[in-house]
């Protein structure tokens, strides 16, 4: 549920333990976090949590908040000749050249009508991504415009082309200081995996960076919570991400918020999980909706 508050949205999530974050939270940042606070603590329909990330080139608490260490997986950026050449590894680097060895192009594009037409039939190109359904499957085109048209005045967008046809593509955001550039989106079809877009998307990626001046590259988190490893990560370690700690902080707002932080219950159970149980679960749960989905298809 979205609330307003000071000129910046809130997403809040939960039923019994009702956590805000910003809208963009880790793409978007606050000027001044402590009066933010005050005022959200002052709303009649407060949640009982509030949770906010610093930039990554914060590396030390800053906030007299309740505070645990988040990550960022992050490329520092300089050049992309210093990136291509020492900063990912020859596997990575042969991948990337697999683009142009097979006819693609990979290249900086306007947001367009054209654009979102491509992602969304790569949105809707397989329900399945990683082991579980995707959120995007199904979404119609409306949808995605309004979804992709986010953020236009800080992003941009790269695609990968084959034959004329969008076979990849990466948004990438950069925060009001210019401090780092994040990957919101980065997607490619399965269909042209020989040819490794995602590889030479994360090139381009870099590109912008660097001829924006932006200084850090970000993918997401390098870790989830016990997970150490799996194969996102792996991939994010190929292609010369390393994992960079900073603090977040959460900031009860009610009585219940305040005895659900002491319990830590504003952590999900899942990442409270030892990591061995958890990849086990995980990959019941990816041969369920692989078995769910064959049975779809043949039944249809």
């Amino acid at each position: 549920m979205p609330m307003m508050l000071m000129n910046q949205q809130l997403n809040v999530a939960g039923r019994w333990l009702r956590t805000a974050r910003l809208d963009g939270d880790g793409y978007r940042f606050l000027a001044d976090p402590e009066a933010f606070i005050a005022a959200l603590g002052k709303q009649p329909d407060r949640p009982d949590l509030f949770s906010f990330v610093e930039r990554v080139n914060v590396r030390e608490r800053r906030y007299p908040f309740h505070m645990e260490w988040d990550n960022y997986a992050v490329i520092p950026v300089t050049t992309f000749e210093e990136y291509f050449k020492n900063q990912i590894d020859k596997s990575s680097r042969n991948r990337a050249r697999q683009v142009d060895k097979r006819g693609a192009e990979i290249r900086e594009v306007p947001f367009s009508d054209e654009l979102v037409r491509g992602i969304w039939e790569i949105y809707n190109e397989s329900p399945l991504r990683q082991g579980r359904p995707y959120p995007h499957y199904g979404k119609d085109l409306d949808t995605v415009y309004r979804e992709e048209a986010t953020y236009l005045d800080s992003a941009a967008f790269a695609g990968a082309f084959f034959q004329g046809e969008l076979i990849g593509f990466i948004k990438v955001v950069w925060d009001e200081e210019n401090v780092q550039c994040a990957l919101m989106n980065i997607l490619s079809k399965f269909a042209h995996r020989d040819k490794s877009p995602t590889n030479a998307l994360i090139c381009e990626a870099v590109k912008i960076c660097e001829r924006r001046g932006l200084r850090h590259l970000v993918y997401s988190h390098y870790g989830y919570g016990s997970r150490k490893r799996d194969n996102l990560s792996d991939f994010k370690d190929r292609t010369g991400f390393q994992r960079v700690e900073v603090p977040r902080y959460w900031v009860p707002l009610t009585a219940w918020g305040a005895t659900a932080l002491r319990l830590g219950l504003h952590r999900r159970w899942v990442d409270r999980l030892p990591e061995g149980l958890g990849n086990r679960l995980r990959g019941l749960r990816a041969d369920w909706y692989q078995w769910r989905h064959r049975t779809a298809k043949a039944g249809a």
